[in-house]
């Protein structure tokens, strides 16, 4: 087992699969050289480099994004099971607001592992105390999207303002290597106009995305309605000029047609978290084939180990596939590569990263690497991988993460992960 990551200047993946998920979709034999972090080629030469991975009998992907998770609530896992979401939500605030920085950090660290070992190289998180988890970040190698939720002030737990936290820990973190730092949003049901104009102003300043919570739950949306003669969230965020192409809402369960075709009109981009919504039973699929049809990028998140258990973006590709091909009685209205473009490509689109989500010289060398030597991906070659990897592979297949250039697991060992670590930690 490494006893950290593998820095070199130069890699050079040999023999695989590779899909390059390129604008072609180009599905092909062959090698990638890595060099200082980037991806220098793709294709049938051989290269010199400081360092080889053979991957004959191995699918080159580019690394998974998950674009919406709380990973310092990793330690709610198993807690909140199988109860009424109003008994879900009052617990999970209760818990949330009892945290010290070492559970936090611990809690995220574990998180972070879980992912990279799923083969996960980025991921958007929504929370306070973006600062503690920027630390996890740097320590577990991944590449964190955080954003620092803000509120009603009199309706969080933090210390002072939370848009002048956010502020704070966005001028704090600019231009780190691993920790893109914006702001975020809780929801319509703890956030005013004031603090919605004021993110996006934010935003704007800073250059970054706003992430947040937007029509989650039928509960949410009702509550809204009754409180606003009528105007439903979506609505009121486009009346007040909110919605714009920095938003990555999360959920969009519960919006109509209209408001789908709002996002789309203003480059709204949207989360969706097919496992959790339907673990807690919210009552409805997100409208995705309305959204893609209106021209709202879609791309796959996990929400928290409160309400998935897990952090596992291939569940989520396989199941939402399986979840709208049921809802709207109809096998062919999504595939695979679709769905695979929204873990990879979408979600890069979703973040301003053109660098990420495809296997291309320039791009950032975020790369994931599946076993087909496992029996679930036995038999895989060029015509079947993509299929294979949203219907059949599972994490259990991922061997090997790149992030950034730098092997963070190899041959199926995480190079700085040690279950002891966690052994005696605090969670709270």
């Amino acid at each position: 087992m490494l006893n950290n990551y593998w820095c070199v200047s130069s890699l050079f993946i040999h023999d695989a699969i590779i899909v390059t998920q390129n604008s072609a979709r180009e599905v092909l034999r062959g090698n990638i050289l890595v060099r200082d972090g980037k991806i220098e080629s793709v294709g049938k030469e051989h290269m010199d480099a400081d360092s080889t991975v053979e991957a004959g009998g191995k699918i080159a992907i580019p690394g998974l994004i998950n674009t919406h998770c709380h990973v310092a609530m990793t330690h709610l896992r198993g807690k909140l099971d199988d109860i009424s979401l109003e008994k879900f939500l009052e617990r999970t605030f209760k818990l949330d607001s009892e945290r010290s920085n070492a559970g936090i950090y611990n809690s995220s660290l574990l998180g972070m592992y879980e992912m990279l070992d799923s083969g996960i190289t980025s991921f958007v998180d929504l929370y306070y105390s973006e600062e503690v988890i920027a630390k996890a970040v740097r320590e577990s190698g991944i590449r964190g999207f955080l954003s620092w939720v803000t509120l009603d002030e009199d309706k969080t737990t933090q210390k002072g303002s939370p848009l002048k936290n956010a502020e704070r820990f966005i001028s704090n973190f600019r231009n780190d290597e691993l920790v893109i730092p914006s702001v975020g949003i809780q929801g319509v049901y703890a956030a005013g106009d004031e603090v919605y104009l004021g993110a996006k102003e934010l935003a704007e300043k800073k250059d970054t995305i706003i992430h947040g919570h937007l029509a989650e739950t039928r509960e949410e949306v009702y509550n809204f309605l009754n409180q606003h003669n009528g105007v439903r969230p979506t609505e009121h965020l486009e009346k007040i000029g909110f919605l714009n192409p920095r938003f990555l809402a999360a959920h969009g369960v519960w919006n109509t047609l209209h408001e789908v075709r709002l996002m789309g009109k203003n480059g709204v981009k949207l989360s969706w978290n097919p496992v959790s919504n339907a673990k807690l039973g919210i009552g409805g699929m997100a409208p995705v084939p309305e959204y893609l049809a209106n021209g709202v990028s879609v791309s796959i998140g996990s929400d928290s180990c409160g309400s998935n258990n897990t952090q596992d973006v291939f569940q989520g590709m396989k199941f939402g596939s399986i979840w709208v091909k049921s809802d709207r009685w109809n096998p062919a209205i999504t595939n695979a590569q679709a769905i695979l473009d929204m873990a990879t490509v979408n979600a890069a689109a979703s973040l301003n990263r053109p660098d990420l989500g495809s296997l291309e010289p320039g791009k950032s060398a975020d790369i994931v690497l599946l076993d087909t030597r496992t029996p679930r991906l036995m038999l895989t070659d060029e015509i079947t991988a993509v299929s294979n990897i949203v219907y059949s592979a599972d994490a259990s297949c991922v061997s090997d993460v790149i992030v950034n250039g730098r092997l963070i697991k190899s041959d199926g060992h995480l190079a700085k992960f040690n279950s002891k670590d966690f052994q005696d930690a605090e969670f709270v």
